[in-house]
């Protein structure tokens, strides 16, 4: 058995996890800034959508210091615990992110709905400039993390970032609508739509962050196809016990038994491993691969040989 950690694991994961610690602190800095100025318009103004906002924002700021730190503790490095590292701590701070997202989409709801059957007065004056402002700064932070956007805890951040933009944007647009018509109903209706779009958003990340912790195989990874791509190696019959899982968004790992023609020198098994590892790497992303050889004589367990053959056929 042998094990093979690609070059994904290099320096090219260290300089991008650099970049996305530093375009993490920044974000938290400004987010805090609109935060603070949406707290003061909102309760100035007496605007729903723009304390609706406000809270998002501050989930916002939540959400960017959960991702920085779990972006640092990623970095740590393995241990006797914890042998794959501490990797998976971004796909939690995902999650967690994900989660927060929903239940402030519920409480915007609710309140919103609360105002539609009691319509209170709002300063659109103030809440159209406080709003203005918060759509510039959040645009200009998810514009600096869209790169890492393939990044499940950056993803969960930007979203955040960039549900408050659109809800920002929303805001203005209220209060456009009320300082011409004077119709404060429309606060309470867009409350309700940034609600929807956020929980939408939040969905998403929760769903693709439990796969990962499911341990399911990768989306960009097509399973049949890696089995068929190794069994096509020359000097493998078959294969059993194939697993691919995910680390993190773009750490991916693979486990197989391939079953080999006759009983092979040490040297064409190492050739045959390595070539398996090339094309996981190369082929599929799959970093890091463990692979066992057996001889036909004494497969590891049949049943799984004939299990991974009904799976191939349902894909």
């Amino acid at each position: 058995m042998q094990h093979h950690h690609g070059p994904e694991s290099g320096h090219v994961h260290d300089h991008s996890i650099h970049v996305a610690q530093d375009k993490l602190k920044q974000a938290l800095v400004l987010a805090f800034v609109v935060l603070l100025a949406e707290v003061i318009g909102g309760l100035w103004s007496n605007s729903l959508a723009l304390l609706s906002d406000a809270v998002h924002m501050l989930t916002d700021v939540f959400a960017l210091f959960i991702a920085w730190w779990a972006v640092r503790k990623s970095q740590s490095p393995p241990t006797g615990t914890m042998t794959f590292g501490y990797h998976r701590t971004a796909i939690l701070a995902a999650l967690f992110n994900a989660v927060t997202l929903i239940v402030v989409a519920v409480v915007i709801g609710t309140e919103a709905y609360r105002r539609l059957n009691q319509p209170e007065p709002v300063n659109s004056t103030v809440l159209l400039a406080t709003a203005a402002m918060g759509v510039i700064i959040n645009l200009y932070i998810g514009w600096g993390m869209r790169n890492a956007s393939h990044n499940l805890n950056i993803r969960s951040a930007m979203l955040h970032v960039l549900g408050d933009a659109a809800a920002s944007g929303g805001v203005i647009l209220g209060g456009l609508i009320i300082m011409t018509t004077g119709w404060t109903l429309v606060d309470p209706i867009i409350s309700i739509l940034i609600a929807l779009t956020v929980a939408a958003g939040a969905w998403r990340v929760t769903r693709d962050s439990c796969l990962v912790l499911m341990e399911a195989t990768p989306p960009s990874v097509e399973f049949s196809q890696v089995a068929k791509a190794i069994q096509s190696i020359p000097g493998i019959r078959s294969l059993h016990d194939l697993h691919i899982w995910s680390l993190s968004s773009n750490r991916h790992a693979m486990s197989v038994h391939v079953v080999v023609d006759g009983c092979l020198t040490v040297a064409h098994t190492q050739r045959l491993i390595q070539e398996v590892e090339t094309l996981a790497g190369e082929r599929f992303g799959i970093g890091h691969v463990t692979v066992q050889i057996e001889c036909p004589e004494s497969p590891h367990d049949e049943e799984d040989m004939f299990a991974l053959d009904r799976n191939w056929s349902r894909h």
